[in-house]
């Protein structure tokens, strides 16, 4: 091997080899024998299709790829989710450019449903047809009117003769409408401001009339303390649904004969925070076995379980992450992922144990996988004698070894939200550096999700203070005990994660972070408060304090006020039609560290929204980050 220092290792791993063939695998439906998908495609301007895969056939195109540039992706919530629904081949999808839905019959080209409206105004997602009726129900979110958009479950005609029909309105958001299998009764989560889903839910159950509209909507559970998720009704008219009732644990429950009854109860979650629509962690093959999945110190497994006798068998399967299942008679789908597999679309035969590969998100050649760094779960001591959580990925390369005695720079990861959580699965993207010689930690801090209740609680009223916390903690815990470099620690996220980014580095005391990148960061609190789209609205009520009340918070943990205190370089990436995190946010901290005269970067990208998804965009951001440490912090030279 050759001695060289770290962060100037050569690697294959490349920022056109992250962005060349990958995809995102996002939505998983079943029709019939058929899996349905959707993907999006950074090579084509990070537009979603949607494809399927008939029994023992390959992957195909649904949506076509023609001048209509058709994107399947809805922009309810501005994360969207739920894009499409289909029906005996039949698939209806919401269009990004004009939000209309759409129909596309087998072999037929693409015609809407829905009216038109400026500027996308009326949307449409996580739609479940109404065979019986001719119809979509749906998420139904209206921005005709000034003010906050209004959030209603609707109705839509799948001739599209007539106008959409709202079913249940009142409350400020909705999200998976379901469907009993009689197609009587309707459920639904609904949940209103300042409360997010991941903190407080309800699920509903009202009945479907001979007219087609909803009545005596009745409360099945959730409220003030209590989060529901994914309400389904089982092959044979049960309602189940998870919630961190009683145990602080996301776990399954059901509904029956008016008496609400635990299915697993154990410390695990079978739910995740909504920030998408379509979100599924549970499904039944028949009305006598549920194939489920759930997490244990951020580790996913898959399991199969009995409704009647409640036998509970987990899987051996070669799979830490899981997402999107979906079941038929003696099978289940779902996107799965380890941390030496990028994320793939698999079918598992329920009966055999066996699964195959249909789709893969990212091809690696042998070529590659010798530098593969594999995730290593770690506990470690934070604030106030509490345990924090994180991935670890040390350096590696089959051809490299640092010097003796060299110490390893480390890049901080601080995953966006922030009520979400960092994946084991195969990322290129944190391989790109270690491969050159730079760990990653990614940091699961407290307010994570995965590990309770109570932890995902955490950031109450404590954003901007424990994460970084823990952020700060979890690079000094390397540095005690994996031979990191403290003056090499570097911090990189996006979104939520940009914000604890941009606190790291503007600390009150001392210093732990030499450089860092903001991708689509807060940066100014109150100014998010006041600008920022309906979904996230209040959100910081919860994580901040209601606002205005709290507005001298909302100033003192505001990076932009402190800039007195910065003195690390800082590069931005910026979404120019960003809706979540307006571009405004990024320029004024920009502007402030031009004036102080710190090195800073800053790249604003057209057509790119709260998330990169242009190859060439997420190639620039990759580089130029790598570049931006290499000349202010790393000091070792680069070899591509």
């Amino acid at each position: 091997m050759v001695a060289r220092p770290y962060g100037s290792w050569t690697s294959p791993i490349t920022s056109d080899l992250v962005v060349a063939e990958a995809i995102r695998l996002e939505q998983v439906a079943l029709d019939g024998a058929t899996i349905y998908w959707t993907e999006s495609q950074p090579q084509k301007q990070g537009r979603s299709f949607v494809y399927r895969a008939v029994p023992g056939g390959e992957p195909e195109a649904v949506t076509p790829d023609d001048a209509n540039a058709y994107n399947v992706r809805t922009r309810v919530h501005e994360y969207g989710g739920g894009s499409f629904a289909v029906q005996d081949g039949t698939v209806y999808f919401s269009n990004f450019a004009d939000q209309r839905l759409y129909r596309q019959d087998v072999g037929q080209s693409p015609h809407p449903l829905t009216p038109p409206a400026a500027a996308g105004a009326l949307r449409y997602a996580d739609g479940v047809i109404d065979r019986q009726r001719g119809r979509l129900i749906c998420v139904h979110e209206d921005h005709t009117r000034a003010g906050q958009p209004i959030n209603t479950l609707a109705s839509v005609d799948l001739s599209g003769a007539q106008s959409p029909q709202v079913l249940v309105s009142g409350n400020d958001f909705y999200s998976t409408p379901r469907l009993s299998p009689d197609g009587q009764r309707l459920a639904w989560l609904t949940w209103n401001h300042p409360d997010m889903p991941w903190v407080a839910a309800e699920a509903w159950v009202g009945e479907v009339q001979a007219d087609g509209t909803v009545a005596k909507a009745r409360r099945v559970a959730g409220g003030p303390d209590e989060s529901v998720f994914q309400p389904q009704w089982s092959p044979d008219g049960d309602l189940y649904f998870v919630s961190d009732r009683g145990s602080g644990w996301w776990n399954l429950y059901r509904e029956r004969d008016g008496a609400i009854e635990p299915l697993a109860p154990m410390e695990a979650e079978f739910g995740q925070a909504q920030w998408n629509f379509a979100m599924s962690t549970y499904a039944f093959d028949s009305a006598e076995r549920i194939v489920c999945c759930f997490v244990q110190g951020g580790v996913w497994r898959l399991a199969q379980l009995d409704p009647r006798t409640r036998r509970f068998d987990p899987m051996a399967l070669p799979f830490t992450s899981l997402s999107q299942l979906r079941a038929g008679p003696g099978r289940a789908v779902f996107l799965a992922g380890s941390p030496s597999e990028a994320t793939a679309l698999v079918e598992l035969d329920l009966d055999t144990g066996t699964h195959r590969v249909i789709r893969r998100s990212a091809l690696l050649g042998d070529e590659v996988r010798p530098y593969i760094s594999v995730a290593r779960p770690i506990a470690f001591p934070t604030e106030g004698g509490e345990t924090a959580h994180a991935l670890y990925y040390p350096p590696l390369s089959p051809g490299f070894t640092a010097p003796a005695g060299e110490k390893a720079p480390v890049l901080v990861k601080s995953h966006g939200g922030p009520t979400a959580s960092a994946s084991s699965t195969l990322s290129l993207a944190v391989q790109y550096w270690t491969s050159r010689g730079i760990g990653v930690l990614d940091v699961n801090y407290r307010g994570s999700t995965g590990y309770g209740r109570p932890y995902r609680l955490r950031l109450a009223r404590q954003w901007g203070l424990l994460d970084v916390q823990d952020c700060v903690h979890g690079a000094r815990h390397l540095v005690e005990t994996e031979g990191a470099d403290p003056e090499r620690l570097m911090i990189s996220g996006g979104s939520a994660g940009g914000y604890t980014t941009l606190c790291a580095l503007t600390p009150a005391r001392e210093k732990t972070f030499s450089a860092g990148a903001s991708y689509y960061g807060v940066s100014d609190l109150a100014a998010l408060a006041r600008d920022t789209h309906k979904f996230e609205s209040r959100y910081l009520d919860w994580l901040i304090g209601p606002y205005p009340q709290e507005k001298q918070t909302y100033a003192e943990r505001s990076p932009i006020n402190h800039l007195d205190r910065l003195s690390a370089p800082v590069i931005f990436f910026q979404g120019a039609e960003d809706r979540v995190v307006p571009p405004n946010q990024t320029e004024l901290m920009v502007d402030g560290l031009k004036n102080r005269g710190i090195p800073v970067g800053y790249f604003l990208f057209d057509g790119e929204q709260h998330g990169f998804r242009k190859a060439e965009n997420i190639k620039r951001a990759l580089d130029a980050e790598l570049y931006f440490y290499a000349a202010l912090v790393l000091r070792s030279g680069l070899h591509f």
